[in-house]
């Protein structure tokens, strides 16, 4: 069974977060037997970005979701490391500023949406707008289902444009988050990511699944799945990532783009500049 089919959550399913292990890492047993897998498939990434650079015709989108120390800025730096810069970007959504909150939710999302040709990243999302409202009870849970609808129309609108999405949440357990809050607490590289305001959502671990649960069930289609990782081993996250995304892109189908039709006088042209150089 390939990744895709083993992590995905059907549309119409029933999603149970802790009935799904978080520490599941397939048939990989260690960091260093997954090592090649992992650098194959972002080779894959490499190529497959390049072709869908030079075709111009589609986009993708990637959305990452996860609970503090998840592992989203993880996922950025091992796997989409493959991507060049000239075709792929990431983008942070934080606290809306006066101007976006002066917007509906989805404004400042759409901005941000790839353009032909290229890979957008969204480390947090559009679904920030539905999670946090639910669980801090800041909106009605007649508004929130409202959202869900829009964000299926959204993401609908831009599939019909050509671009494709895939959207994961990153699921690690209680107990590794609190390891690597500890492990920031420790290491003065990661100190910068500390906030006290952590542990205080940290109290609220099983609203938070609940409200994950209800936004994944409510807008995962066909068209723009969500998959469950099992995050808690780094590597097999990184792996898991990286295989779906590959394997997106290779069913596209993409082909380069045809040769100018005046390849051969740009030939000729090649020709007479060598032969005048040398």
């Amino acid at each position: 069974m390939s990744y895709r089919d083993k992590f995905v959550v059907r549309p119409g399913c029933k999603l149970r977060l802790d009935r799904i292990d978080p520490s599941e890492t397939g048939k990989h047993v260690s960091e260093e037997e997954a090592r090649a897998a992992v650098e194959h498939d972002c080779a894959r990434l490499d190529h497959l970005q390049y072709l869908m650079y030079a075709e111009n015709r589609r986009s993708l989108l990637i959305v990452l979701q996860a609970l503090d120390a998840g592992g989203k800025d993880g996922t950025v730096r091992h796997v989409f490391r493959a991507f060049n810069p000239q075709g792929a970007y990431v983008h942070a959504f934080k606290v809306p500023t006066a101007e976006e909150a002066a917007h509906d939710f989805l404004w400042r999302v759409h901005a941000a949406a790839p353009a032909r040709g290229q890979i957008a990243i969204f480390n947090r999302s559009h679904y920030e707008d539905v999670l946090v409202p639910r669980v801090h009870r800041t909106l009605p849970q007649e508004t929130i289902a409202k959202r869900y609808d829009r964000i299926a129309e959204f993401e609908k609108n831009l599939h019909q444009a050509g671009t494709h999405i895939l959207k994961f949440y990153l699921h690690i357990s209680k107990e590794e988050q609190l390891r690597r809050f500890g492990e920031r607490l420790d290491d003065p590289r990661k100190q910068w990511k500390l906030n006290a305001g952590d542990y205080a959502e940290r109290a609220r671990w099983d609203d938070y699944r609940k409200a994950y649960e209800e936004a994944i069930e409510a807008t995962t289609t066909h068209r723009a799945p969500w998959f469950v990782i099992p995050a808690n081993h780094k590597w097999f996250r990184n792996l898991a990532v990286a295989r779906i995304v590959a394997d997106e892109l290779d069913g596209l189908g993409m082909k380069f783009p045809k040769p100018p039709d005046d390849l051969d006088e740009i030939r000729r042209a090649y020709e007479d500049a060598r032969r005048a150089t040398f």
